[in-house]
C-alpha cells in the first residue's frame, strides 16, 4: 500500500507543512517523513490521528489506487445498439453498470428476459411500459422503478416521442450481456 504518498499529496494539496502536521498530530518530523516515504507502517490509531488532522476519512487513506473514484468523461463513453435501442455506457464499478438507453417510439428491449442481479430505472424522457411477471406499469418522466432481474422483465416506449431511461444494473458476477 502506498499510504505515505497519499498522505504527502493530501498535505501538499492543503498547503500544510510537516511542522504544522507535527504540531497538529503530536507526531515527530522524522516519523511523519518516514510515513510519507513509506519507510514505516503506522498503526491504525496513528493513521486515524493523521486522517483527523488532514480532515479526510480514514478509509480513504487505505484505498488502493484502482479503488479511487473513476471518472468517465461524456466524450469518452462507449455506445452500443440492441433492438434499435441506443445504449450509452455511462460508467461501471465492480458489478454495477449504469447506462442511458434511448428508446425510439414503439421500440422495446425485445422479448422479456431474465438475468442475475438487480436493476433500477429512472425515466428521463418519454413514456414507457415496464412489465415484470404479472406486474405492468406505465411510467413517465421522473418516475422510477426497480426489480430483481432474475424474473423476466420488459420495457417498451409507448409514447409518440423518444424515451430515455437511465438504467443501473448490479450483479455479483458482473454482467456483459444485458445490452
Amino acid at each position: 500500500m502506498d499510504i505515505g504518498s497519499k498522505i504527502r499529496a493530501i498535505r501538499n494539496r492543503k498547503k500544510i507543512t510537516i511542522a504544522q502536521m507535527c504540531e497538529g498530530t503530536g507526531l515527530s518530523k522524522g516519523f511523519i517523513s518516514n510515513v510519507e516515504n513509506n519507510n514505516t507502517s503506522p498503526s491504525i490509531q496513528t493513521l486515524q490521528t493523521i486522517s483527523n488532522f488532514l480532515r479526510v476519512p480514514l478509509p480513504y487513506l487505505l484505498l488502493e489506487k484502482e479503488q479511487h473514484m473513476r471518472v468517465v468523461r461524456k466524450a469518452e463513453r462507449s455506445f452500443s445498439t440492441h433492438n434499435n435501442l441506443k445504449i450509452e455506457h455511462v460508467t461501471s464499478k465492480g458489478g454495477l453498470r449504469m447506462m442511458l438507453v434511448e428508446f425510439p417510439p414503439g421500440a422495446s428491449m425485445g422479448e422479456a428476459n431474465a438475468h442475475e442481479g438487480e436493476e433500477c430505472h429512472l425515466v428521463l424522457e418519454g413514456k414507457v411500459l415496464a412489465e415484470q411477471g404479472e406486474d405492468s406499469m406505465i411510467l413517465e418522466e421522473g418516475d422510477s422503478f426497480s426489480w430483481n432481474a432474475s424474473v423476466p422483465h420488459f420495457v417498451k416506449n409507448i409514447g409518440d416521442e423518444k424515451a430515455v431511461v437511465l438504467i443501473s444494473v448490479y450483479s455479483d458476477t458482473g454482467l456483459h450481456d444485458v445490452f
